[in-house]
């Protein structure tokens, strides 16, 4: 029997470097060997016209190298434009589950517009190390106009050929090449060694080569992390070729080897969703939880500028907003970079991450208070100005300053009454000082024009014989004040001798009030002196006893373990929730690792629990619980230290007329080290399977996870706005980790997971490092920590509760400012913006677009809906594709008077240009 000749393999090598802009060294380190390493490649690539270079699918390295190299700009557009040099399609090599969907969206806007403005874009979503990828990536792909894909982590085990149709929740699918057998990596150090080239090109070509079967060219990812490719490349490239047999190489770019390709999905296997298999290569699940603050300010800063800023821009602002609120969009899009927003990078590169995030948010505010302006310029300052960052008319709680010590209501510019529920009174008496006569003009000096104290002076008198001087100040004054009346006074007086000073403050006092404001709009409204006209608060809330709260809608009632029970007016019931648990990690920024000899601390040692409000508009109680957490985890013992320390939560627990959720807010002062905290809410019923919301989805996950690699498959899934399982929904205000426990009994979330080690070497349930060893102590996130939640009961399934503008509610509040306009004027008529209808339908986005205005949204339901957008002055509606230019796909909205309505499929992302 004589054996087979095999067929001559054809290896298309295509150089690369996988560039983390920021990781283990802080930004402007990595930029200084991005810097020569670009230096470099292009040199050799203009010397030698044979060389290919691919840059990692981001234009944000360009962009960092001209910065640095701006002479170099000709030289590098000419090989982007010869196809020799590939960049984009992403501005950023993002982490897909910790940023938002619009995020997304911005990122791959920008990427493919800086590419094209360098000589094009590779048309390929190259997504070669995020760790796991969202469920629909095929529709942003699709709807950008990109025909292919490219990912290596998450990946599931029934994936055995080289390419498959990786389908979004709407059906959208994507043809998907999978780097399989060495992720980004699988031919690197394949030219280390010249004299055993051959034999190192037939290994990669025998590992790849199962994986195509048909004996097409096999797919060779000659580069690594920071690398360049070999100075004789293409030397090296003939020299085997002309002396092999067996195996041929062939350099490419990324752009060139897709372009060879087939787009259609015949005879693919389709893999439906999310991919967070851990079969094949780690997906590093821990970075979810570790720096829980930095996952915080992201949301926050993303909620300023996508449902604040940009909207409330669009449809009240007749400036120029744009400059800000592209700063804004770049620094977010910077920071989503996997290893930038996920914390498991160096405690430097965290630090410069918070720094710009906190940027992105003070740019997002900055322009709501340029908007805000001119509207608040129309109200009286004796009024508030309210903003609604919602496309759907709500009546909510908001919080205010008022004048006054006694009962008040609020109304609009109709007449209509709101309720108002006093919760405290401010200081009247600001300053009462004793100072020496020469003293006196030093006093005055704090009078700026008719300003003390950061208020106005309304009145002041001297009374000599009592040696007093006296000012009377309010928010604002509209009566006339003149300092030198004040010195001419006291000169008058011939001040000697000790004079008492005392400045006192109008009555004011913060109220909550329950108030209407139109979608996407904005309303006025005025406290006025006396309550609100009887039967004006619906489902108010009852405070009864020492441990109970009901709005009708809703029970609440708390443990003696500081934990407490939830019932609905339908009767759904859970009992037990905010049990808090809290157990050693010896784990690092990627994964959790649990102690062998773990000690789980989930009993406080006492409990207090006291009134914090007592209704009708708001009712809260709360509740401390003082535990003795171990100080550390014992890296030795694999357990954790018997040296405690005396914690104590609490747990604010709230309730508001009207509202069908129950609002949590947890605070301690962390200050142990290596364990994580989880809050546990018992289910009203046993789940199976549970429901993630992010990134334009909401993704069905089961109790456990695939494995097959050498990672522990651990069912912990990350969720932006809300998870919901078993008739529970949690809503939420930051992308957080959460995990069903107890078979299903029980929804775990992640309050805080503090860690000292960015990775290591040996890990309990992961066989390789994910890094190199680097402290990371600012990663135990010592200090005062506070994370919120609501929790909504429900009955029947999560798409039948509402429960999107229950978190739209929760994650969105009203936004109330001080009018600045002439006291005691007329309030301003309400101001109506974008309404937007539909079961399951959310906007995700409304921005001012060459054309007109640009209006996103997502049918986030199993089933199909019909949106509506109404918006005054409407005048026509067109869709278009996902980058804003006008397309033909999907159904064309209908016009009626000022009502757009189109249906979209189940899952559907919908982009509309809207002409006013």
């Amino acid at each position: 029997m004589t054996d087979t000749p095999r067929t001559r393999d054809e290896l298309v090598i295509v150089p690369h470097t996988h560039w983390d802009r920021e990781w283990y060294l802080p930004f402007q380190r990595f930029r200084l060997q991005l810097v020569g390493l670009l230096d470099t490649v292009l040199e050799r690539m203009a010397q030698d016209p044979r060389q290919r270079f691919t840059l990692d699918g981001q234009a944000v390295a360009v962009d960092d190298y001209l910065q640095v190299r701006p002479e170099q700009r000709e030289r590098l557009t000419g090989l982007i434009k010869e196809g020799r040099l590939a960049v984009g399609p992403w501005q950023i090599l993002l982490d897909e589950f910790l940023c938002s969907g619009e995020n997304i969206v911005r990122n791959l806007e920008l990427g493919l517009r800086r590419s094209q403005d360098m000589g094009g874009a590779m048309p390929v979503g190259y997504l070669p190390d995020m760790f796991g990828h969202c469920a629909q990536m095929p529709q942003i792909l699709r709807g950008a106009g990109l025909e292919h894909a490219c990912v290596w982590r998450g990946v599931p085990a029934a994936v055995e050929r080289h390419a498959f149709a990786w389908t979004a929740p709407d059906g959208t699918a994507i043809r998907t090449e999978y780097l399989a057998a060495g992720g980004y990596g699988s031919a690197a150090g394949l030219f280390d060694d010249p004299g055993r080239l051959a034999e190192r090109a037939g290994a990669v070509a025998a590992k790849l080569r199962p994986w195509r079967p048909d004996g097409s060219p096999i797919l060779a990812m000659y580069g690594s992390d920071h690398t360049a490719p070999a100075a004789d490349l293409a030397d090296l490239l003939e020299r085997h070729n002309a002396a092999d047999e067996h195996v041929t190489l062939r350099l490419a770019t990324m752009a060139e080897y897709f372009a060879a390709q087939p787009t259609g999905l015949e005879g693919l296997r389709a893999v439906n969703g999310e991919l967070r298999s851990h079969a094949r290569a780690n997906i590093l699940p821990g970075v979810f939880s570790v720096r829980a603050p930095l996952k915080q300010a992201m949301a926050r800063a993303e909620r300023a500028v996508e449902r604040y800023a940009e909207p409330l821009a669009a449809l009240w602002f007749d400036g120029a907003a744009e400059r800000f609120l592209q700063m804004a969009w770049h620094r977010l899009i910077e920071v989503s970079c996997h290893d930038s927003v996920t914390g498991c990078g160096c405690d430097e590169t965290a630090q410069q991450v918070a720094a710009r995030i906190a940027e992105a948010e003070q740019l997002g505010l900055a322009v709501r208070d340029m908007v805000a302006g001119p509207l608040a310029a129309r109200v009286p300052h004796d009024a508030h100005l309210l903003l609604n960052p919602t496309p759907a008319r709500r009546t909510d709680l908001v919080e205010l300053d008022v004048a006054g010590e006694g009962p008040v209501h609020l109304v609009g510019a109709d007449g209509t009454a709101f309720p108002a529920q006093r919760l405290a009174s401010a200081p009247t008496l600001l300053a009462d000082d004793t100072v020496p006569a020469e003293r006196l003009p030093t006093v005055l000096a704090r009078v700026h024009g008719s300003e003390l104290y950061g208020r106005e002076i309304t009145a002041w008198h001297l009374e000599p014989e009592r040696r007093l001087l006296h000012f009377t100040v309010a928010r604002r004054s509209e009566l006339p004040f003149d300092i030198a009346a004040v010195r001419a006074a006291l000169e008058q007086a011939r001040a000697e001798g000790l004079w008492r000073v005392v400045i006192e403050a109008e009555p004011r006092q913060r109220v909550a009030a329950l108030v209407s404001a139109p979608p996407l709009g904005h309303t006025a409204v005025r406290a006025v002196p006396g309550p609100a006209p009887a039967g004006a608060v619906s489902h108010g809330v009852r405070a009864e006893g020492g441990r109970a709260l009901d709005n009708g809608l809703l029970r609440v009632e708390i443990a003696e373990d500081g934990t407490f029970a939830v019932r609905s007016a339908g009767g759904v019931t859970l009992s037990g929730a905010g049990r808090v648990v809290d157990g050693g990690d010896l784990g690092d920024t990627y994964n959790y690792a649990p102690p062998a000899h773990d000690v789980l601390v989930d009993s406080p040692e006492e409990v207090t629990v006291r009134r914090a409000a007592e209704g009708p508009l708001t009712g809260a109680f709360e509740v401390e619980r003082r535990y003795a957490w171990p100080k550390a985890g014992d890296f030795g013992a694999d357990g954790r230290t018997p040296d405690t320390e005396q914690t104590t939560v609490t747990t604010r627990v709230e309730l508001r007329a009207g509202e069908r959720f129950v609002r949590l807010a947890f605070s301690f002062d962390n200050r142990s080290d290596d364990h994580r905290v989880r809050m546990h809410v018992p289910l009203p019923r046993r789940a199976e399977v549970s429901h993630g919301e992010g990134q334009f989805a909401v993704v069905e996950r089961g109790l456990s996870a695939e494995g097959g690699f050498g990672e522990e498959p651990v069912p912990t899934f990350p969720a932006s706005a809300f998870v919901a399982a078993g008739g529970a929904a949690l809503l939420l205000e930051h992308a957080t980790e959460y995990e069903l426990v107890e078979d299903g009994a029980q929804l775990a979330v992640t309050l805080l997971r503090p860690t000292g080690q960015m990775s290591r070497n040996r890990h309990v349930w992961r066989d390789e490092p994910a890094g190199g060893e680097f402290r990371t102590p600012q990663a135990q996130c010592r200090g005062l920590r506070t994370v919120t939640f609501g929790l909504l009961p429900y009955a029947g399934e999560w798409h039948e509760a509402d429960v999107h503008a229950a978190a739209e509610a929760f994650r969105h509040p009203l936004m109330a400012l001080h009018g600045t306009g002439q006291g005691a004027a007329a309030l301003p008529a309400p101001g109506e913006g974008l309404s937007v209808t539909g079961e399951g339908v959310v906007l995700t986005s409304v921005r001012e677009r060459e054309g007109g205005l640009e209006a996103r949204v997502v049918a986030q339901t199993p089933h199909p809906a019909t949106a509506g957008l109404s918006l005054p002055g409407l005048r026509g509606v067109e869709r278009c594709d996902l980058l804003g230019r006008a397309s033909a796909a999907g159904e064309a909205p209908s016009l009626d008077g000022e009502r757009a309505t189109v249906l979209l499929r189940p899952w559907e992302i919908a982009t509309f240009r809207l002409e006013r």
